[in-house]
């Protein structure tokens, strides 16, 4: 990783920068690298691709907080502290982890959610991921394939935790409860309280022989690759839910629900507004002050616009239904063009005559006197 460039100097802002910082920075340096503008400039093209991975990091707080921990390695999934799964407390992967051995879990639904009867069904605990996408995937929508680390019912013994040609007994201590009063001597006399069962760890049933793929406990963690559909038109920090996508639950309870959250990177050219679309057009003096067509980018294509004659920079158009698709609808939002007008520079001498010259022809009350001169002007500046 030693070719690699600090992020934060990627983008060029400091470690305290805001998320509006460096979404701003993002932006403007997305668009000075853009393929689009630069077809066939190997170099560009790296620097945009340098531009995205710095901005992938430093736009999510978890990931930003690991590479300002730790620096590349924190954000490496091949390196200890990097994602959930590998060693060390990197995620919240290794967090859970820890909770299973605590409360006994393989991910099996939380504390908050256990029944008062051990044996009850329960349901499965959700898993929370991230995915990246572009601002046109978020606007046309976009199949993705996601790595999940779950907890599968295990298949050698499907569910029971009990090795082949063996069952699940009832727990003696407890008689299948799960739970046992125990009486203990105070101060105040004796008191009784429930507690867990210690030999059946609360699930009413012990295993003689336990599964070996699965240690007797009924479920495996698993890697697998989930496809998941993101609609047309989401937004940056919606929540695409996957129902039973989540850890399998216990005693028969239905799997908990997968939790895609959907990060937008911004676009170098498009502003979105709810559903709405807003671009900044640059013409010349010549096309505000005679008019003219001209070509805009959409999310849908490029289209073509007539600017009237005498257009004032700032100028706003809106282009109905030429936004962004609603979320499981066929209606769209509009697209608004913001037009601003450059001011030619480095005129020459005679450039700078014939705009007096022309500047003089503006109190002269003759139309088609100025129109004519100003057709004069147009082909000298074009």
């Amino acid at each position: 990783m030693a070719d690699k460039r600090d992020y934060y100097e990627v983008l060029g802002v400091s470690k305290s920068a805001s998320d509006d910082e460096i979404k701003k920075a993002f932006r403007k340096m997305a668009k000075q690298y853009h393929p689009d503008l630069h077809p066939g400039d190997k170099e560009a093209e790296e620097k945009f691709k340098e531009v995205n991975e710095a901005y992938e990091i430093l736009s999510n707080p978890d990931k930003k907080a690991k590479y300002d921990q730790f620096g590349f390695a924190g954000v490496d999934p091949n390196f200890g502290t990097g994602a959930a799964g590998a060693g060390g407390f990197g995620g919240f992967g290794d967090m859970g982890d820890i909770f299973d051995t605590i409360f006994g879990g393989f991910g099996f639904g939380g504390g908050s959610r256990a029944s008062a009867n051990p044996n009850a069904p329960q349901r499965g605990s959700d898993i929370r991921v991230n995915a990246n996408i572009d601002f046109m995937e978020a606007c046309k929508g976009k199949t993705v394939k996601i790595k999940v680390n779950k907890t599968v019912v295990c298949p050698d013994c499907h569910g029971s935790g009990a090795a082949a040609g063996s069952s699940q007994k009832t727990c003696p201590d407890c008689n299948g409860k799960g739970q046992r009063v125990v009486t203990q001597q105070s101060l105040f006399g004796s008191v009784r309280q429930v507690v867990t069962c210690e030999r059946c760890r609360g699930k009413g049933k012990i295993v003689d022989t336990p599964c070996k793929k699965c240690g007797g406990q009924g479920a495996v963690k698993n890697a697998q690759e989930v496809e998941v559909s993101i609609p047309a038109g989401i937004a940056d920090g919606q929540i695409v839910r996957l129902a039973g996508g989540g850890n399998a639950g216990r005693n028969g309870g239905p799997s908990g629900d997968l939790m895609v959250s959907i990060n937008v990177r911004p676009d170098p050219i498009f502003e979105r507004d709810g559903y709405d679309v807003w671009t900044e057009i640059p013409i010349t003096y010549t096309q505000a002050a005679l008019g003219d067509e001209i070509t805009i980018p959409t999310v849908d294509g490029k289209v073509t616009y007539t600017v009237p004659e005498g257009t004032q920079t700032g100028t706003v158009f809106r282009l109905r239904g030429k936004g962004i698709q609603k979320v499981h609808s066929s209606s769209h939002g509009d697209h608004y063009v913001r037009v601003n007008i450059e001011v030619p520079r480095n005129l020459s001498k005679d450039q700078k005559n014939m705009l007096k010259d022309f500047e003089k022809t503006m109190s002269d009350k003759n139309y088609a006197k100025r129109k004519s001169f100003f057709d004069k002007l147009k082909d000298k500046f074009s």
